[in-house]
């Protein structure tokens, strides 16, 4: 088979094309013959060695894919040769064949594209994990998004609406802005670090942001804390600017607010059953058109540099997926 592959660590230039062959699936794994496979920040990182998870060299990014299994692993009930499903892999999606953890493998809904499927189960199972469990987010509850035009936070516009709270959705430009508009956001502000704390409090009437959903971090992420409300949940996603925030510590105590790490690579993990709850919540609101994913591009497999590299300049509005085959 054909992988796209990191045999030494650094940037999507030094990624490989060329055949590959994985080993069949171990106990608690399904081997999948992949259609579509997700691209998403954390690949960034991982081709790099900077992600909270290292594979040894050579391997293949790539943390989810969307296909159908084509081998099951001793001891794995519940699935067959045959079924069509999404899946996590955390590494190795970048192929045409990929070994996913059967406890993080959902099987689609029969309407469920292949395609649609590949660019929900990181980003929308980040957001309904952030929004559900570790925000309780309410309806009619302001929505802050910082980096909203991206992968988690379209995902984050899409499901903040079904739950009913009020989206203000956060970008630096003019086209992000309208994207998220058009979107279903109620309103967008284009930000800066500067602006920030006194537009959400003008922007919330006064009273605040009840969640912040903060997938970019650096200097934003303080300044948003300050414009938090009183019992606010600030929801630490990831710093897609490249800085991590330091928070002085008396900001919750004086705020009577939180802030909330989200880690859904973890999540997924210890509580497998509570992540297949939400899983299937999301198919059931994607097979019902509640949500679309918005998929700005699809590269062919063989172009995984070229995704990449559109994810480090900050040029995606929605999601990058590949295409393995056609």
């Amino acid at each position: 088979m054909k992988a796209v592959l990191v045999e030494k660590l650094g940037g999507p230039e030094s990624l490989v094309y060329r055949d590959y062959e994985i080993e069949s699936p171990g106990p608690g794994f399904v081997r999948i013959k992949v259609a579509y496979a997700g691209v998403n920040f954390p690949d960034t990182l991982i081709i790099r060695g900077k992600y909270q998870f290292q594979p040894e060299l050579p391997f293949s990014p790539g943390g989810e894919v969307a296909g159908s299994i084509i081998e099951v692993g001793p001891g794995v009930t519940g699935f067959k040769v045959g079924d069509r499903v999404v899946a996590g892999t955390t590494a190795g999606g970048f192929a045409e064949e990929a070994n996913a953890f059967a406890f993080n493998t959902h099987k689609l809904p029969d309407d469920v594209s292949f395609e649609d499927a590949s660019a929900i189960l990181l980003t929308h199972g980040t957001v309904i994990h952030a929004l559900r469990d570790r925000a309780q987010l309410s309806p009619e509850e302001n929505l802050v998004i910082l980096g909203a035009s991206g992968g988690v936070g379209t995902a984050a516009i899409q499901l903040g609406k079904i739950m009913g709270a009020k989206i203000i959705a956060c970008a630096s430009t003019d086209e992000k802005l309208s994207f998220c508009k058009n979107l279903g956001a109620d309103i967008v502000h284009k930000y800066t670090p500067e602006n920030l704390k006194s537009s959400i409090k003008e922007l919330t009437e006064g009273k605040g942001a009840d969640v912040i959903f903060d997938a970019v971090g650096g200097n934003y992420s303080e300044q948003a804390f300050r414009a938090i409300a009183p019992m606010g949940r600030h929801l630490v996603i990831g710093f897609a600017s490249g800085g991590v925030p330091a928070i002085p510590w008396n900001l919750p105590l004086l705020k009577s607010a939180s802030i909330t790490g989200v880690f859904w690579g973890n999540f997924f993990r210890k509580f497998p059953e509570e992540n297949r709850n939400n899983i299937q919540q999301l198919l059931k609101w994607l097979s019902s058109g509640e949500f679309k994913p918005q998929i700005d591009h699809v590269y062919p497999l063989y172009a995984a540099g070229d995704a990449l590299r559109s994810i480090e300049d900050r040029t995606v509005k929605g999601k990058i997926i590949l295409k393995t085959e056609g």
